[in-house]
């Protein structure tokens, strides 16, 4: 007898996350080859380790706080003293109040965009990405009982605001941005910002009700150049902010994030109860008491991320070199490179035939690319070079 199952979760099962299927299969080859001999730039994993002060907070709280207290059951929205924390900070970053009764902290930035989704939209709704776009909004979207709708971007990669005018329709209840971008590693400018909250302005005030703006930001801190980072919420009232410690700390593991409700937002109460109540529904209870904890004590700091600019330069300049059409990536640690055939799946086939993994662009929501994930020892990328060099030759770059 056939287990009766959801069939759109049976798919999701099936049809694994092609960056960690990549990932997967990097480590079965270190395995038979050796790790020196494979060159693996599939995931998003930090290379550098966590700041001083996280092996510092941790044995502050581990004596600080007696056992029972330390891994108790936190409020559902996390323990207020980080919620206080987080707003303040986010407030400091510019004109924009944050109140620290709309901040709920989640277990990373996939609980809180998984959430959001669920918070907001109603069965048959919209969600419109900017292309290209972190390959999990669509799960979320629909696993919510939504449809992605994608914004394909210019040859800059900032996204074609047309396209985005002429999507926007009574259905359309958020947008998603992500800034610095995974997978290409552009910054949105301050142009697009308001250009795009303007035009989210006037559908809102057409339709009679907001349409949310969801700015997903885990490699905030990751930006290079002496660049500034435009804040979306001084463009856009209705916006909710999506962050991940992953990142900045060097915390991937740990699973602590947040999303935080501008104090300008209308309905600012009513969308943190949403939020509650999705969080609630999705069996997200509280996030890790203990890394609640630590990373309060260090809410200020970050891992040595300047590294993450030394090796965007050493890739950049020696895929450059070599032939390859890359976009300049302004933050995160990821470049994303076109192929030089329109096939991103079967440049990427090719290159593991060089011992180098690449994820191709196609999940991605555009075609033709594939991402390299940076974040990986210097060295590494030295020992590369050989390897995408005889893949060039094959294509006949240069």
């Amino acid at each position: 007898m056939k287990a009766a199952l959801n069939p759109q979760s049976l798919a999701w099962g099936r049809t694994e996350n092609n960056i960690r299927a990549l990932a997967g299969y990097a480590a079965a080859r270190k395995a038979e080859i050796g790790r020196d001999r494979v060159f693996d730039f599939s995931i998003g994993n930090p290379s550098v380790p966590p700041p001083a002060c996280l092996e510092e907070a941790f044995r502050a709280v581990l004596a600080d706080t007696d056992g029972v207290t330390l891994h108790a059951y936190t409020p559902a929205p996390g323990l207020p003293s980080l919620r206080k924390a987080i707003a303040a900070q986010l407030s400091r970053r510019g004109s924009v109040p944050f109140d620290w009764r709309q901040v709920y902290v989640t277990m990373g930035a996939s609980a809180g965009l998984a959430a959001f989704a669920r918070a907001v939209l109603l069965p048959g709704e919209k969600v419109i990405a900017f292309a290209p776009y972190f390959m999990e909004y669509r799960v979320f979207t629909e696993a919510a009982g939504g449809e992605l709708l994608t914004v394909p971007p210019r040859g800059d990669m900032q996204p074609d605001l047309g396209a985005l005018e002429a999507l926007l329709d009574e259905k359309v209840r958020l947008v998603i941005l992500n800034s610095p971008n995974n997978p290409s590693g552009v910054v949105l400018t301050d142009e697009t910002l308001r250009a795009a909250a303007g035009l989210l302005k006037a559908a809102s005030e057409r339709f009679g009700r907001p349409i949310y703006l969801l700015s997903d930001e885990p490699y905030r801190e990751l930006i290079f150049d002496g660049r500034a980072l435009p804040c979306a919420a001084e463009y856009y009232d209705d916006t909710v902010v999506c962050y991940s410690y992953s990142k900045s700390l060097s915390l991937p593991g740990e699973r602590l994030g947040y999303l935080a409700v501008s104090g300008r937002a209308a309905d600012k109460e009513a969308v943190f109860d949403a939020i509650a109540g999705a969080a609630r529904a999705c069996g997200y209870i509280n996030a890790p008491s203990l890394i609640q904890r630590v990373v309060e004590r260090c809410l200020d700091e970050t891992a040595d991320l300047k590294i993450y600019e030394e090796n965007r330069d050493l890739l950049y300049r020696g895929l450059r070199r070599l032939g390859y059409d890359c976009v300049y990536p302004d933050g995160a640690f990821y470049l994303f490179v076109k192929t030089p055939e329109p096939d991103a799946v079967a440049f990427s086939e090719r290159a593991k035939k060089h011992e180098l993994i690449l994820v191709p662009s196609d999940d991605f929501g555009v075609g033709g690319y594939v991402r390299l994930a940076y974040c990986v020892p210097r060295g590494m990328i030295e020992r590369a070079m050989p390897a995408f060099a005889a893949l060039a030759a094959e294509y006949g770059l240069k």
